[in-house]
Order: structure tokens, then sequence, then C-alpha cells
């Protein structure tokens, strides 16, 4: 075993980060997380965010007993439906979705800024905020220290990037490991639930997913989230006592304002968009969008229109370029810091959530004297490489401009032979049943890191 205590220095409060510092602390391991943002309600950090099985059995390993059984009970209600539209609202097909048999088999949907008051949960001692990572130093003997913007300085015996897809981590320590446009823009906002959003959607959809296929490559999800509590904070009638209790018992519900809302989220390739569509913001992103889908459902439309403009953002999607593995050292990577990838597969926050569960393992072996750090971190790269850059070409295949949807004329062409296709499958039962089976691919098999 090691003689001396060991501390581990995780730089980003994000997913990855913050549930790689629960399973250390739960493990007994020195930890500390040094988070850019000012506070723990700082920034936007999006809507939706998918947790498949890999993601639940990830955090059900790292999180304390209670507060995974918070976060279950935090999650919006789940999707029973895959949708596939056209841009008038109309059904190409429907596939169902596995509904939980468990706290882990299902697919969980959860608002990322109520994931992230999970994670912060009982964490005051090991996070800093307001803190900008700069560079860092290794020592000879091994040690790592990173610098920050406000002149201190931390020491720690392994560094993990966790900084998400503009990591400084990763510019300093694997700077060939590029990160290129997918030549894909998304915008995205939330609309408040009220009797009159919920009628702009078909009842399938707005108790599912929804993916819109429309002309020139114009592409919309559509999430519904509905929570456990209401507009004012408190529980909704019919709440299980268990979850009930959790909930009003949770510190973070005092930091987070997430209520029911429809989250869409519209993406075409690049070249659709004006230059200087990342510099917009709130009501001229929401004009853009029905610039941009004059012929698309009325009601699809009105959805739009009525879009929050404090809660509209154009993304520039970005994905990694995988590379070789590299030399182990005392500084590792995990989730969008390595592996940033399209939401193509919807797996990234997932893949992080893997990252952090499997690093936890192998430190945990080598505090117990079964493995050296840089084996454990070699094991952990080697597995990680392998899974994390996979996870980025099948996503995307998924979502890049260079899809032959986003071309001139050939476009039309490819959109005409999918509706072909879904007109076909949803009428023969083997194709739709296969379809139904495809999206849990990469969606939380069984897998032992």
């Amino acid at each position: 075993m090691t003689t001396s205590p060991f501390h581990v220095i995780v730089i980003g409060g994000g997913t990855g980060g913050m549930a790689l510092a629960h399973g250390l602390k739960r493990a007994g391991i020195s930890v500390a997380v040094y988070e850019r943002d000012r506070t723990r309600t700082s920034g936007l950090h999006g809507y939706r965010v998918g947790i498949d099985p890999d993601g639940s059995r990830s955090l059900k390993k790292l999180l304390p007993p209670e507060l995974y059984d918070t976060f279950v009970a935090t999650c919006a209600r789940e999707p029973r439906y895959f949708i596939m539209l056209t841009e008038k609202l109309k059904t190409s097909i429907e596939l169902p979705l596995r509904q939980a048999e468990d706290d882990v088999n299902g697919e969980k949907s959860v608002s990322r800024m109520t994931l992230r008051q999970v994670l912060f949960t009982g964490m005051e001692d090991v996070v800093e905020f307001d803190k900008e990572f700069t560079h860092y130093e290794q020592r000879p003997d091994g040690r790592v220290t990173a610098f920050f913007a406000d002149g201190t300085h931390a020491e720690g015996d392994l560094l993990v990037a966790a900084d998400g897809a503009s990591s400084r981590v990763r510019r300093q320590y694997l700077p060939h490991a590029g990160v290129e446009d997918a030549k894909i823009i998304s915008i995205t906002a939330k609309v408040p639930i009220t009797p009159k959003t919920k009628k702009l959607l078909p009842e399938n959809v707005f108790n599912g997913i929804g993916l819109v296929l429309g002309p020139k490559g114009g592409t919309c999800i559509l999430h519904t989230m509905e929570f456990p509590w209401g507009a004012d904070g408190e529980l909704k009638s019919g709440i299980g006592g268990n979850d009930a209790d959790l909930i009003e018992h949770w510190p973070g519900m005092l930091f987070d304002n997430t209520r029911d809302y429809i989250n869409w989220g519209f993406w075409a390739s690049t070249d659709k968009f004006p230059a200087d569509v990342m510099k917009m913001r709130g009501e001229d992103l929401i004009e853009l969008v029905l610039k941009m889908t004059p012929t698309w459902s009325k009601d699809l439309r009105t959805l739009f229109g009525l879009g929050d403009p404090s809660t509209c953002f154009p993304i520039n999607i970005r994905t990694s370029v995988p590379i070789p593995q590299w030399e182990a050292s005392t500084v590792t990577l995990l989730g969008d810091a390595i592996h940033t990838m399209t939401p193509g597969q919807g797996v990234g926050a997932n893949t992080a959530l893997r990252d952090a569960a499997l690093i936890t393992k192998n430190l945990v072996a080598f505090r117990d004297g079964r493995s050296t750090l840089l084996d454990a971190v070699r094991d952990y790269e080697t597995k990680m490489v392998k899974y994390g850059f996979e996870a980025v070409i099948e996503s995307k295949k998924q979502t890049s401009g260079d899809q032959p949807v986003h071309k001139p004329y050939i476009g039309r062409l490819a959109l005409a032979g999918m509706r072909a296709f879904l007109f076909v499958a949803a009428r023969v039962p083997s194709m739709k049943r296969k379809m139904a089976e495809d999206i849990y691919i990469y969606r939380g098999g069984d897998r032992e890191d």
C-alpha cells in the first residue's frame, strides 16, 4: 500500500469531474475540485440530458446511496416513446422506449442544472469555486502543481482534466489532440409547460422524445420535462413517500430553479446560418429559427416563438479527432476534455460518468497496493481511449454537416429516401422492432470495465 497521503486534483466541476470527486471521497481518497464558475448556480449549463443505464450504473457506484436515491427522485418522468416526425408534425414512426424495471435500467431525463445541484450536494469541503485554471507543472518526483488565474496554486499526486471541450489541460498535455467543428449549429430554448403549450405537441410527442426531420437538413429535437415539483417549488400530489422525503430534505433545491418545460433544439449545417449566428442571443435567435422554418407546422412554429429568450442560445457542435494512446503519467483526462462528441448518440454525459467510475476503481486498486499509480492510469486510458473514441466516431456519423441530407439537391433525395424507409419500417413489425432495439446499441450495455 502507499505510505504517504495520496491527493487528486480535479480541474472542472461538471458532471464527470463531480462524479469522480464523489467516488474518490466515498473511497477515502483525498480529492479537491477546482471550478471556474463563481458559484454553484453560475452559468447556463444546458437543459435536458439523458442518463442511460451506463450512466445510472456509474452514478450508483460513485454517489452515497441516499444521494443516488435523490438523483433518481429528482429526474423528470421517463419518456415513453421515440417519435420521428415530418416538419408538419406528422408521425413517421413511433418506437416504444424501455421502461425502468429498477433504479438503474431505464432511460432517465434530468435537467442539467438539477444534476449539477445533486452532484454539488455534500461536497462543500471538496469544491473551490472561481478557480480559473491556467497551467500545470509536473515535478521530477511525479507530483503535479496546478496554477490558477488568481495567483494561487494547488499540489497533488494526480491531476484529472474534467474541464470540457475547450480543456486547457488538454491543450498543454496533448496539444496534438484536436477538436474540430462538426459543421452543425444548433439553437435551443425552453418553453414553460402550460395548458396552451401542451396542446402544441401531439400527445405521443409530449409523452416521449420527438425528432423532426425537415427539408434542407433542418432537424428539431423535442423533450418534455415534467418534475415532481410544481411552479412554486412545492411537491406535486401523488409523489411517493420516500421520494417526497428525499426531495423535501434535499438542500440542492435551494439552488435549483428548474420547473416543468418543453425543450426544443433546432439544428442544420453551418452554411445555412448567417456568419454572425454565434454572436446572436435571445429573440434574434428565435426569429432566425422562424425564418429558417417557414413551411413547418404552425403549432411547431408557435412553440419556437414561445421560447423564453433568456434561455435561448446557439451551440457550435464540435467533436474530438481521435488520436493514438499516449504515454501514461500523473496527468489524465475524462469526459469532453478528451472525447468531445456530437449529440448524435446522446451518450456524452454517460461516457464521462463511465470514465469517472473507471478512474475511481483503478485508484482504489492503487491505494490498496494492487497496482502502481501509472499502471492504474494506463489501464484507465487504454480502455477509455477505445470506448471513448468509438463513441466519438459513431456520434459524428449521426450528427455532421457532411451528411447527404444537408447537401443541395441530393439532400431532397436523401430526405425522401429516409421518409420512404420510415414509412415501410412503421408497417413491418420486424423492421420496427429492430429500430427500437438499435436505439440501445450505444446506450447502456451491461459492461464491466
